[in-house]
């Protein structure tokens, strides 16, 4: 480890080490937070598309049901009624709706109007949060490389114009407040105490143990959300104790964290004895059903080069290569070094990068790979990335024709967040809009008349299931919805598992079929007639029929001399890799 030496450098050393150690100082970061919120919650109200169920069901659903009680009718999936998911994530929203609904009745809001705070109520939430990452993230450059350094400014540019920021950033998804927590950890880590010498070490231990605990507050925090975020940490601390000799750096850490990790572990704990209503470790039963049981198979199988030749390229775009560039860059570094800025700074380079490499290795080994799961890792990547970034592009050797180049990676990022932010898979949420309103046209009608009673609207989704948000966007308990579902085989074992099919399954292989077995005869819905349903095994038909544009001829092909027409049809893809959810959103109405 390198030591400032003593004598005429002693000084020198001494004035360039407190510069990396307060290198925002200068800034205004309360004023570039303000700024990025603004940022975000513009990105959250406006973005129009779909991503993935969880963002609704893993958050929204269960937040509903604690906030207003069963009677919302809000869809609770299989992980909840075996306590596989921690309840911190929902609880966090379910404050939010409770507040909203507050103001709303406090403001006496139309029912029109409360559905609509309803609805941007968590996305406000999700605002703050993307700010944090993209605000901490900034900061975080800014002690690696300095405030003034174009490294800081070019990490600045990559957050904001990434398309993944914007794209899922402002997602109710855990791995979104994941790696919100994640870079606010990284960025108050106690970097410090591996860096620098016992006496300066001690006097810092006074001024900076506040930020050292919220740090491994918010990195013990984000465990419990995802456990699989313990790689990072584990990586980090492993490396600075091995390579920078941090020994006596980590037998003074390790108190702090023992009383960080105990004291989130106990709110969670009570949490989730609250929610649950039972003493329940769903971390652990997390790793037991996915990983010992394999269910998380169940979902999809990737390939082992996944993260590499997808993930990446997905969370980075434009900036990949940088990227790639930043990472061996960054662990070819040396470990020593003339200064102490230069050991921290190259220190901390390669702790980052070794934890992205560790992370993306260890997570290759699990056969269900989803790109949101390295999510956490796109602020670090930002970070190094910004090394080169900031050298071509904003540094000394910059020139017109390379800040042209630059300008084009922009414009591909602003075209890429239009398409996957406002085009692609923006049906499955329109629809839950035009219902919604069609509701409240009842609503509305209803009002007018003299000893009206409740209002219903029947919707049946024939659609892979979680195709589209549910009680979050359709909001009101008197629309009754009905969706196929997908639970998985939790009765069987793995062996026997390969020929397992859900509803959804079952009404694809024949949908013809499926629809004979399941729903009332066509005969008590032709034209001209208005017949009772005399089953009680079958469902009834509902007033709304949702489905893809896929699924169009069967429909037409069983319902097509029925009292059943389209009545809305929105675009929802011009491509989708599931055959099932091709084209259009169609929406057919029974007269």
């Amino acid at each position: 480890m390198a030591r400032p030496k003593k004598g005429s450098q002693n000084a020198p050393a001494a004035t360039d080490a407190t510069k990396t150690e307060a290198p925002t100082a200068s800034i205004n970061i309360g004023l570039i937070f303000c700024g990025l919120l603004v940022f975000r919650l513009i990105n959250a109200l406006t973005i129009k598309t779909f991503f993935q169920p969880d963002e609704y069901f893993q958050s929204l659903e269960p937040a509903l049901e604690t906030a207003f009680g069963p009677s919302v009718n809000a869809w609770i999936t299989w992980e909840w009624h075996e306590r596989l998911r921690s309840s911190i994530h929902p609880l966090l929203f379910a404050s939010v709706y409770s507040f909203a609904d507050t103001i709303a009745a406090t403001l006496n809001l139309s029912q029109h109007a409360r559905a609509e705070v309803l609805i941007a109520a968590p996305k406000v939430l999700q605002a703050v949060f993307a700010a944090l990452t993209d605000a901490y993230t900034y900061r975080l450059a800014c002690d690696v490389y300095g405030t003034n350094d174009p490294a800081a400014f070019a990490t600045y540019v990559l957050t904001v114009c990434s398309p993944w920021q914007w794209f899922a950033s402002v997602r109710t998804l855990s791995n979104s407040l994941e790696t919100t927590l994640t870079v606010i950890a990284l960025r108050l880590w106690p970097w410090g105490m591996f860096f620098v010498s016992a006496d300066k070490e001690s006097s810092r231990a006074k001024t900076t143990s506040t930020q050292h605990y919220i740090s491994l507050c918010a990195a013990a925090l984000a465990c419990i959300l995802r456990p699989t975020n313990l790689i990072i940490w584990a990586t980090i601390t492993a490396v600075l104790v091995v390579r920078h000799g941090g020994k006596q750096a980590m037998f003074n850490l390790a108190p702090m964290a023992f009383i960080c990790g105990t004291a989130v572990l106990a709110v969670s704990i009570a949490a989730d004895w609250a929610f649950y209503g039972e003493l329940v470790l769903p971390p652990l039963r997390f790793l037991y059903f996915n990983v010992v049981r394999s269910l998380a198979v169940f979902y999809g199988k990737n390939r082992p080069d996944y993260y590499i030749t997808e993930g990446l390229p997905l969370l980075l775009t434009t900036a990949v290569l940088f990227a790639v560039q930043a990472v061996w860059q960054a662990l070819r570094a040396p470990s020593t070094s003339t200064t102490p800025s230069e050991v921290r700074k190259n220190g901390t380079r390669f702790a980052l990068a070794m934890a992205v490499v560790t992370s993306v290795a260890i997570l290759s080994l699990v056969s269900h790979k989803e790109v949101r799961f390295i999510y956490p890792l796109l602020p670090i990547l930002h970070v190094l990335a910004a090394a080169p970034v900031g050298e071509k592009f904003f540094g000394a050797r910059a020139s017109r024709n390379r800040f042209a180049l630059f300008a084009v990676g922009i414009a591909i990022d602003i075209a890429i967040i239009y398409y996957t932010g406002y085009v692609h898979k923006r049906g499955v949420i329109d629809v839950m809009h035009y219902l919604r309103h069609e509701h409240e046209k009842k609503l509305a009608s209803a009002s007018s008349s003299f000893g009206a009673g409740v209002v219903t609207t029947t919707v049946a989704f024939l659609m892979p299931c979680h195709s589209t948000p549910w009680r979050s966007h359709l909001i009101y308990p008197e629309i009754d919805a009905g969706a196929l579902s997908c639970e998985p085989p939790l009765h069987l074992a793995v062996d026997e598992r390969e020929g397992y099919m859900d509803e959804a399954d079952v009404f694809y292989a024949d949908p013809v079929a499926w629809i004979g077995e399941n729903m009332a005869s066509t005969e008590t819905i032709r034209k001209g007639t208005h017949l009772d349903n005399v089953s009680s095994e079958k469902k009834d038909w509902p007033e709304y029929l949702a489905f893809f544009e896929q699924l169009e001829p069967t429909i037409e092909q069983v319902l097509g001399d029925t009292r059943y027409h389209e009545c809305w049809r929105g675009f929802n893809t011009h491509w989708h890799d599931d055959s099932r959810r091709k084209g259009d959103v169609i929406v057919w109405c029974l007269e």
